[in-house]
């Protein structure tokens, strides 16, 4: 099924994205990596079955499908403005120029795509979340993603194509922004500080690793069916500070956590996490 296959990847020089493209690599998939700057790809130049296409998505050409070598599936990584969750970039610019992007290249031919959602879809919402427990988003990106997921759930209805809408959790790993809970420890431990500030860490939260998040999303992918909204998530509630001390534990670190220093953030509910149900009926 996948031997001929062309995928493409928007935000490939991401996060999530360069795990995207090393899981599509190891399955020796056809390869479209979508960047902005050629040079932060600079490890995959050289690799079999990969393309790089230095392209601004949001400025490009009347011809996207074919600039981008029709595809036949499309995993669109790519989001400005993060992790300003608050600012209000996301739906006055980011939401319109996501939307008619996404508009033209399945106007021009694209048949699947999977974009990726967010938790935050849900809004203040506690416990267990599965894909039918309703939008409520809290905040200007959460409320720019699920826009946007309508958007495209209407625009099926004029020009039919496989829609897939992966909503992540939280994720962690090699590659991860520096502001983020595992780098600022990495940064404290090599720092040789004492202590490391956190809150009092009892939250409960969903966290894969982001290799695991790639294999998911790949695997979603190459289905090409019109699967909807799916949780890409553990199923497992974790409070952050079993998290740091499983971190701590596993590399042998010394340092002390100073538990309350931060107040919990005002834009997640104190205790959520995803249903992955729906998530393991599909991939199995």
């Amino acid at each position: 099924m996948t031997a001929s296959l062309k995928v493409a990847v928007t935000g490939a020089s991401g996060f999530i994205g360069r795990h995207v493209l090393a899981e599509l690599i190891s399955q020796d998939i056809s390869t479209i990596a979508i960047t902005r700057d050629k040079a932060r790809l600079v490890e995959f130049q050289d690799v079999d079955k990969v393309q790089i296409v230095e392209s601004d998505f949001m400025n490009a050409g009347t011809q996207v499908f074919d600039d981008f070598g029709q595809p036949d599936v499309l995993l669109h990584l790519a989001w400005d403005g993060l992790p300003n969750y608050r600012s209000l970039h996301h739906f006055e610019q980011e939401l319109p120029r996501q939307y008619q992007f996404l508009r033209e290249i399945i106007a021009q031919g694209l048949k699947s795509l999977l974009v990726v959602g967010t938790c935050f879809e849900y809004g203040m919402q506690s416990g267990s979340l599965t894909e039918d427990t309703p939008a409520l988003p809290d905040n200007p990106y959460g409320f720019a993603k699920d826009a946007l997921h309508k958007q495209l759930i209407y625009l099926k209805q004029k020009i039919p194509f496989n829609l897939i809408w992966a909503r992540l959790f939280y994720l962690y790993g090699e590659g991860q922004p520096a502001s983020s809970l595992l780098p600022q420890l990495k940064k404290s431990v090599q720092d040789k500080e004492p202590e490391f500030n956190m809150s009092t860490g009892e939250q409960l939260r969903d966290y894969l690793p982001v290799e695991k998040v790639a294999h998911y999303l790949v695997a979603l992918a190459l289905k090409e069916r019109d699967l909807g909204a799916i949780n890409v998530c553990s199923g497992k509630p974790q409070s952050v500070r079993a998290l740091v001390e499983g971190w701590i534990q596993e590399n042998q670190w010394h340092i002390n956590l100073n538990l309350g220093y931060y107040l919990y953030p005002d834009y997640e509910p104190l205790a959520f996490w995803g249903d992955r149900s729906k998530l393991l009926e599909v991939l199995e």
